[in-house]
Parts: structure tokens; C-alpha cells; sequence
């Protein structure tokens, strides 16, 4: 099959014939048809995150099984699917806890097995579970939902990362109250989803902050009633004058340190703020002390403390119904020999989501 392959930070990624393995006991053989482009991708490509070489990245897929294991009783040939890399073991506690977003024992094969991918005789890592940047993924059934034949692949990928993190930030983690104020940092493909979901959570007023305005303008049509231009204007106080005093939710959706902070400063007294971004390794977020005297609070979030296999067909219906927009989020679209150009257009600001077409 055709593969990007990572090759360390800095470096383009190429595309190889890569060999994938049979399923075996509860794997799944699911042929790729359209997967996003992931911010969180960019990191590893950037260096800001560590992830060994050779690999293959993309954690943001949907597509059609193909082959399953033995012990599989879930999924079947033909069935159209969303991964997620929050795959889980369903057995430790916080399985059990329902906090399965957080598993820390993620089934996967052991080292001496063969290999699930393989490049000129060598193993190739899978990044997050998936390798989503190949014709094929192989994958344990928890890493998958079933989803409706008629619902578009394209669209459906979406949900895999971006959509789920920043719809269930708002509506999972942070759980907003009709009625209340929030603010969104950063009009990225996980940015304009926390917007819907507080548009969907009922929020009054919802503040997109970035610092360029075609992604200002994305941002109002789908749900944004205020933006703020952090290029031209301080955006803790712009949301303090909007709202005579902070915000009740605020989110950071960027993976920046001032961002985070300026996320927190910007609460009206009994805020919440959560951190969505992927923050660089190494990097401290600084807080005003006496601010947490008001009952400010801070916290993070994984994957929009998602259920997936119950909030994915959600989310299917919020867009069947028209409450949540995926066609608008899609700027681009392209091959999997476009991966690197795709990377490019992220950094440079010019797609809010580019989905890669494998079939």
C-alpha cells in the first residue's frame, strides 16, 4: 500500500510502499478512505513533540473494513467507520470509571509480534494507534465506531479528531450552561468546533480571538457573534469590555503558551478555562496567583473527554440536522501525495481543515 512516511522532525514526508499486516485476534484491516490534516500532526513534523522515525502519521480517518480478527464481533467487512486515537482497553479503571479517553494501557501488539506496518523489511512505528496517512490502517476494534453507509466519509473524518476535541471540550469537559458567555482562542479546525459547540450548548455570546480574518469570518458563519483581531488588539481586554467583566468558558485551541494564558486572564470571577492546545514540551503557562482567590479555574483536556463510540453517531445527527456545519470546515482537499503542501497551507493560515482523499 501507499504511505507518508515520517522521517524526523524538519523533514518532508515521503510517499513508500509500506507493507501492512493480517488482522489477528481483535484487529481490524480498514481500508482509508479520507483522512484530515491534524494540527497535532504539524507538532511532530515541527519537533515540538518527540515521536521516533520511521512512522507513519494521521490520527483523523474514516473509511471501510475491509478484513477483521478472528476475535472480532463488532465490525465486519464492508462496514464504513470513524477511528479515534482514543482506543481503549476496557478493563483498568479508568475504563471502568467511564474516563476512557484517559485508558493508559492501550492494546496494541508487543514487540516481539510482527510488525503492524513495514518499510524495506523494517518496522515502521503507528503514531497514535491509527497511521492514518496510508491506503490501509490497522487497528484494534476499540479504535473504531460504526457509522451510517450514507453519511459522507469526507465529512465523517472530521469527527474523528478535530470535531470531537473541540465539540466535546465545550459540551464534555467544560459542560457549559445555556445562557453563559464564551471565548475561543484560535479559529483552527478544533477552534471553529468548540465554537459549535457552544453555539449547539447555547451559548449567548461566543468570542472567536485569532489573528487573521478570513479565519475571523469562517469563524462568525459558523456560530462566532463577536471576534477579536489579536494582531491588532489586546483580546483579554476586548472580551473584558465585550462582556463588562470576562467570559464564563473560555478555550484554548491553539497549543500556545500566552494564549493559555491569556485564555485563563480573560474569566470573568467563577470562570472556567480549558486548554485544548498542544502546548510545546518544556513550556510553563504562567497564572496570576490571586487570581484563583475569585474561583478561577484552569484545566486540560484530552481528545473533548470524548465517548466515542457514543458521541461520534451524536455528532452524525447534530449534522444531519444541520446544528453542526462539516462541509463549511472543509477548505481543501487533496491526495495523500499533497500531505506536505497540506502541512504548509496549515502554518500559513489558509484552510481551516484539509481533508486527503485515499480512495
Amino acid at each position: 500500500m501507499k504511505a507518508a512516511v515520517f522521517h524526523g522532525p524538519q523533514k518532508p514526508l515521503t510517499i513508500e510502499s509500506v507493507e501492512v499486516d493480517a488482522p489477528i485476534r481483535r484487529e481490524v484491516l480498514v481500508r482509508t478512505v479520507a483522512s484530515g490534516v491534524c494540527h497535532s500532526d504539524l507538532h511532530f513534523v515541527d519537533g515540538f513533540y518527540p515521536f521516533p522515525a520511521p512512522a507513519i502519521l494521521g490520527h483523523e480517518p474514516a473509511g471501510i473494513v475491509e478484513a477483521v480478527g478472528p476475535q472480532v464481533s463488532e465490525f465486519k467487512p464492508g462496514d464504513h467507520v470513524i477511528a479515534c486515537l482514543s482506543v481503549f482497553c476496557g478493563q483498568c479503571d479508568y475504563c471502568l470509571t467511564g474516563k476512557t479517553y484517559l485508558c493508559p494501557k492501550r492494546p496494541a501488539r508487543a514487540k516481539d509480534e510482527r510488525p503492524v506496518l513495514a518499510w524495506n523489511g523494517q518496522p515502521v512505528n503507528q503514531f497514535a494507534n491509527l497511521s492514518a496517512y496510508a491506503e490501509k490502517m490497522l487497528v484494534h476494534e476499540n479504535a473504531l465506531v460504526k457509522i451510517d453507509d450514507t453519511m459522507p466519509l469526507d465529512r465523517a473524518a472530521l469527527i474523528g479528531c478535530g470535531v470531537t476535541t473541540g465539540l466535546g471540550a465545550v459540551l464534555n469537559t467544560a459542560r457549559i450552561e445555556a445562557g453563559c458567555t464564551v471565548a475561543v482562542f484560535g479559529a483552527g479546525g478544533v477552534g471553529l468546533a468548540a465554537i459549535q459547540g457552544a453555539r449547539i450548548g447555547g451559548a449567548r455570546m461566543i468570542i472567536a480571538v485569532d489573528t487573521l480574518a478570513g479565519k475571523l469570518e469562517r469563524a462568525r458563519e459558523l456560530g462566532a457573534t463577536h471576534a477579536v483581531d489579536a494582531s491588532k488588539d489586546d483580546p483579554v481586554k476586548a472580551i473584558r469590555v465585550l462582556t463588562n467583566g470576562g467570559v464564563d468558558y473560555s478555550f484554548e485551541a491553539i497549543g500556545l503558551k500566552r494564549a493559555a494564558e491569556q485564555c485563563f486572564d480573560c474569566l470573568r470571577a467563577g470562570g472556567t478555562a480549558t486548554v485544548i492546545g498542544m502546548i510545546p514540551v518544556g513550556q510553563k503557562v504562567e497564572l496570576d496567583g490571586p487570581a484563583f482567590l475569585r474561583e478561577k479555574k484552569i484545566q486540560g483536556c484530552t481528545m473533548g473527554s470524548n465517548r466515542f463510540k457514543v458521541d461520534m453517531p451524536r455528532y452524525i445527527d447534530f449534522y444531519r440536522q444541520g446544528r453542526l456545519k462539516l462541509d463549511e470546515m472543509i477548505t481543501r482537499r487533496g491526495r495523500l501525495e499533497d500531505v506536505n503542501d497540506a502541512f504548509r497551507a496549515m502554518k500559513a493560515g489558509e484552510v481551516a481543515r484539509t481533508v486527503l482523499m485515499l480512495d
